[in-house]
């Protein structure tokens, strides 16, 4: 699968809730990290999405807020936690690649003013807060 999206993670779906007119998708990455979805409920259908069916997780590069050290309480219903690997700066936008448990890996797009400000340095503790909404799933 070739898309524009920045990151592709995949898992099993662990879990469904269907509510009225969305489904709520939990994904297992594995090593304890699950990721969860919100699509609308004929999405998940149309797809076949349930317990133990493979699939993907699209991320945008630009959809994560970046936390650098532990992630704070939050509404976001998404922390994947992880080791900061590379750090490309630009002049406007600075592109961070976070290892994952497991040896996945999550691209985030922030601005260099941000990067200047959490003082990001490779090996960093860094977390990647993902709204459920902003998660994207495929199967093949």
């Amino acid at each position: 699968m070739q898309t524009s999206a920045r990151n592709h993670l995949q898992g099993k779906v662990h879990a469904v809730h269907d509510g009225a007119v969305n489904t709520e998708v939990v994904l297992d990455l594995g090593e304890g990290q699950h990721l969860v979805a919100i699509v609308t409920k004929d999405s998940a259908h149309r797809l076949g999405l349930a317990a133990g069916k493979s699939a993907w997780a699209l991320v945008k590069a630009s959809w994560p807020i970046l936390v650098k050290g532990a992630a704070p309480a939050t509404s976001a219903r998404n922390t994947l936690c992880g080791t900061v690997k590379a750090i490309t700066t630009g002049a406007v936008n600075t592109e961070v690649v976070l290892s994952l448990k497991g040896g996945a890996e999550l691209v985030v797009m922030i601005t260099t003013g941000s990067e200047k400000t959490l003082g990001l340095k490779v090996g960093d503790a860094a977390c990647a807060l993902i709204k459920a909404t902003h998660v994207i799933l495929g199967v093949d």
